[in-house]
C-alpha cells in the first residue's frame, strides 16, 4: 500500500507540472476544440506506455550507464519541443471558433499523433518513468505489478490532460485565446522552444 501511495503521489507531482504535453494540450484544444484536445491527451497517454516499456524491461539499465545514447535521446526530443515551438511562432492560419465543430478524422489522428510523440520523445517523461520504477517500486516485483503501476501513470495523464482539454475548449476561453491567437501562438511557441533548449543545454552539460 505504501508503494501505491508513493507511486500515486510520484505520478500526480510529475503530471500537473507545466511542460511540453499541457502547451501542445492547451495548442490543440483552444486551436482546433475540444475533441482534438481529448484526442492529444490521449496520444499523451498512450505515449508514457512506451517509457514503461522499455523501463520495465530493462532497456532503461542501458540508456542511464550509456551517456552517449541518452544525450541522443534528449537531442531528439529536444528537438522535436523546438520543432513544434517554430510552427506555432510560424503559424499565419487563423483560427475560428467553429473549427473544433468541423475537425475531420484526420485531424483528430495528426493530434493523437502529436500528443504520443510530444510525450513518448519527452526526455522529462523518460526520467519520471525511470525515477518512479528505481526510486519508489520494489526490486523484484512481478512483471504484472509493474505494468500495473504503468498503466496507472498512463491513465493519470489522460486524465490530467483531458481536463486540461475541457477547460481550454470552452467557448468563452476559446474565444477570449483566438481574439488573441498570435499572442498565444507566439507564447506557447516560446514556451516550446525554450523548454527544447532547456533540455538540449542540459544534455551537453
Amino acid at each position: 500500500m505504501n508503494e501505491l501511495i508513493a507511486v500515486a503521489l510520484f505520478t500526480l507531482l510529475a503530471v500537473i507540472s507545466p511542460g511540453a504535453d499541457f502547451a501542445m494540450v492547451t495548442r490543440s484544444s483552444y486551436a482546433q476544440g475540444r475533441k482534438a484536445g481529448l484526442a492529444a491527451a490521449i496520444g499523451i497517454a498512450l505515449g508514457v506506455q512506451v517509457h514503461v516499456l522499455y523501463t520495465v524491461l530493462g532497456i532503461a539499465v542501458i540508456i542511464s550507464q550509456s551517456p552517449a545514447l541518452f544525450l541522443a535521446m534528449k537531442v531528439l526530443g529536444a528537438g522535436y519541443l523546438i520543432y513544434l515551438g517554430y510552427k506555432s511562432l510560424t503559424n499565419t492560419t487563423r483560427i475560428h471558433l467553429d473549427a473544433g465543430v468541423q475537425v475531420q478524422r484526420s485531424g483528430l489522428v495528426a493530434a493523437l499523433r502529436t500528443g504520443f510523440l510530444t510525450n513518448a520523445l519527452n526526455p522529462k517523461t523518460l526520467l519520471f518513468v525511470i525515477s518512479a520504477y528505481t526510486q519508489v517500486v520494489k526490486p523484484g516485483s512481478s512483471l504484472a505489478l509493474d505494468f500495473a503501476y504503468g498503466a496507472f501513470m498512463s491513465v493519470a495523464h489522460w486524465l490530467w490532460f483531458s481536463l486540461v482539454a475541457v477547460f481550454f475548449s470552452s467557448a468563452a476561453l476559446r474565444t477570449a485565446m483566438i481574439e488573441r491567437q498570435r499572442l498565444v501562438d507566439r507564447l506557447i511557441g516560446v514556451a516550446l522552444i525554450g523548454l527544447g533548449l532547456a533540455v538540449m543545454v542540459s544534455g551537453v552539460r
